[in-house]
């Protein structure tokens, strides 16, 4: 069957031998646990971390600019803007001892693709461990104003036609852009389109678009939907270049999306300091998270050192009003951005089960892989708990699992984290790898 391209996807054994070997590797431990004889000190007061310029990178930007990370004993933190996700990635394999980062703001999935070697060049493993969840659900998929007569929501079925239709008259190419192969933007659109019945590998082409540049893309007719977080959805509407479609929560009703990870090597080296950065972050969360602070999140988000967008781009989906451009207008949404509430932060390791999974629908990753193994090393959810303990977070925002059960999408598919297999049976479109 026809495979997702990209060079540097590894192959299915090569996936499975550099899994394995991370499993014995000395970054990977999957809990740390300070001696007795501890001392409580920073290890260091520095870190640089990656942002892409996007709503949901705000708990960073809170966490610089109302002094989160200072609090914290975090004085030298140095939040630094990356051009596309393939160059969070790059400097993230860098790391900052040679000009790279240590840690980001990042798709969930790319911790585990980068992990792997799935996704590095020379498919060389570079452990990264994801601390914590930034944020739920915020993401859009949008169309652009030639298909404004359809008014396009969650069923694809009118869109594929329309799709075909232009495909024949044109003989060229329908694209659907997302923002890193087998991140969360990419499995969204794949996801949305192939449950209307829309093969995303057959009947449109999915092509890389980084985030800022949507919308210049969607004016010039190089793409016909898109994925990727705001404030991009809503200024294409303001340009009155295209509308939403749908946001992904509805699709997943409070997904998990972006995540705050940094090189394991960073995390073992300096485990106080990291769960000092761990604290600051989940402050600003809960700062985020107040509907009193989403007016003043917004406006830091469109400075120019930030997304660098007009307010007016930025400040209704960040307060969690939707005009979705047809007509469609939703005040306080129950679909909007979450940051702290319903365990916003709080990294599950079902729902990285479920990235792991769609990576495997898509070919991205091997059929076979151990992810139980893979997760225990990437996903430092005991970090999160101990950070947790240490700011006095209510218990009612700790959860109790490490699972949030399982899980029903928009089209009625469940993802049960007890039994990924069924799920994966369960999808008609896939492109699973071969042995």
């Amino acid at each position: 069957m026809k495979q997702p391209t990209n060079a540097l996807l590894l192959s299915r054994r090569e996936v499975i031998q550099k899994a394995t070997a991370l499993g014995t590797a000395a970054l990977t431990g999957s809990a740390w646990v300070a001696p007795a004889h501890a001392s409580t000190a920073l290890e260091t007061k520095a870190a640089k971390l990656g942002f892409i310029a996007l709503t949901d990178a705000a708990p960073l930007f809170v966490a610089d600019e109302k002094g989160f990370f200072k609090k914290h004993g975090m004085t030298e933190v140095e939040v630094l803007k990356q051009s596309s996700w393939g160059s969070t990635r790059d400097n993230l394999v860098l790391g900052s001892g040679k000009g790279g980062i240590d840690g980001a703001h990042i798709l969930t999935p790319m911790p585990y693709l980068i992990s792997t070697g799935a996704v590095t060049a020379n498919n060389i493993p570079v452990p990264i461990n994801i601390l914590a969840r930034l944020n739920l659900g915020g993401q859009c998929i949008s169309v652009g104003a030639e298909y404004k007569d359809l008014k396009v929501g969650a069923d694809t079925k009118a869109f594929g036609k329309a799709l075909l239709a232009k495909r024949l008259k044109t003989g060229k190419a329908v694209n659907a852009a997302m923002t890193f192969p087998g991140g969360t933007h990419d499995l969204w659109i794949r996801y949305w389109m192939a449950a209307g019945g829309v093969d995303p590998n057959k009947d449109v082409t999915t092509i890389v678009v980084p985030p800022a540049q949507m919308v210049a893309n969607m004016k010039v007719g190089s793409m016909d939907t898109f994925c990727v977080c705001e404030p991009w959805n809503r200024q294409l509407i303001n340009q009155k270049i295209g509308y939403t479609a749908v946001t992904t929560s509805e699709l997943w009703m409070n997904h998990p999306e972006k995540a705050f990870a940094m090189r394991a090597d960073y995390v073992q080296a300096n485990p106080i300091a990291t769960k000092a950065l761990l604290k600051a972050v989940m402050e600003a969360q809960m700062w985020c998270e107040d509907p009193a602070n989403r007016a003043e999140v917004a406006e830091i988000c469109a400075r120019r050192r930030w997304i660098n967008a007009p307010v007016a781009d930025v400040i209704d989906r960040v307060k969690g009003d939707f005009d979705y451009g047809t007509g469609r207008v939703e005040a306080n949404s129950k679909f909007q951005m979450r940051f702290w509430k319903d365990h916003a932060s709080y990294p599950f390791q079902s729902h990285d089960l479920w990235f792991l999974t769609e990576n495997i629908r898509w070919g991205y990753l091997p059929p076979n892989l151990d992810t139980k193994a893979l997760i225990a090393q990437v996903n430092r959810e005991d970090l999160w708990r101990a950070a947790a303990k240490e700011l006095g977070v209510a218990a009612k925002d700790i959860p109790t699992s490490t699972s949030r059960g399982a899980e029903t999408f928009f089209d009625g598919k469940v993802f049960d984290p007890a039994n990924p297999k069924k799920y994966l049976d369960s999808l008609s479109i896939k492109y699973l790898k071969s042995a």
